[in-house]
């Protein structure tokens, strides 16, 4: 059952499910895209997650009571009309599999290294969110076999591009910053570019495989 919560003064989280399910992304997403053509003018801004929307709003425009009174309609429609707003892609990924953990996540696996590479890009992955740092795409569901939990020290520092699992996900760091997921290898495509609209290629419903390429590739996709 769809529940709104008010989030402090200027916020309203609109929360669509329990628990996340295949669809679930681009069905927020779609409807995302229907709030801002809708309400647009009042809101400051929106941000999808798993299971939730949550609306930033100017409060010298609306209220929480005026604004679940546009919403109604909406959500009333939903995911049904919204759900066809948007078509989600699919993204094949280039990633040269030689991260710094590979070998220690082969070991805590129980896997060679080849066949974490190889479980890896074996799954079609959907994009659930959007979050931590602009254009960090949260990936599920990461094969059982790969599951770890985040590691015990995060590093201060993760290299723009690189691949890393945790838990149940993967993703891509866009941009430098500390993490503290296990780094299996680095991307050689720039996924967050504030001049570029949108900025992140990947948004929540897409579907996102991966696929291994060599040093040498790493290198002319990256200059190219």
């Amino acid at each position: 059952m769809i529940r709104l919560q008010p989030i402090g003064a200027q916020a309203l989280l609109v929360v669509l499910a329990e628990q996340p399910y295949p669809d679930l992304p681009s069905h927020i997403a779609a409807l995302a895209a229907a709030v801002r053509r809708e309400l647009g003018p009042w809101l400051v801004d929106l941000v999808p997650g798993w299971t939730t929307l949550l609306l930033h709003y100017d409060l010298l425009l609306t209220d929480h009571a005026q604004l679940a009174e546009r919403l109604a309609p909406l959500l009333a429609r939903w995911p049904g009309e919204a759900a066809r707003e948007r078509s989600p892609r699919r993204h094949e990924i280039p990633i040269w599999y030689a991260g710094k953990d590979l070998a220690e996540v082969a070991r805590a696996c129980g896997l060679s290294q080849q066949e974490v590479i190889a479980v890896h890009c074996a799954t079609e992955y959907r994009v659930g969110a959007i979050g931590f740092a602009p254009g960090f795409a949260y990936l599920g569901e990461l094969d059982s076999r790969l599951v770890l939990p985040r590691r015990a020290t995060p590093r201060t520092r993760v290299p723009a591009g690189s691949l890393a699992i945790a838990e149940r996900q993967t993703a891509i760091y866009p941009q430098a910053s500390p993490g503290g997921w296990h780094l299996l290898g680095r991307c050689p495509w720039r996924l967050f570019d504030a001049e570029r609209e949108p900025p992140c290629p990947l948004q929540p419903g897409d579907r996102v495989v991966f696929h291994p390429i060599d040093a040498a590739q790493f290198r002319a996709e990256a200059a190219g």
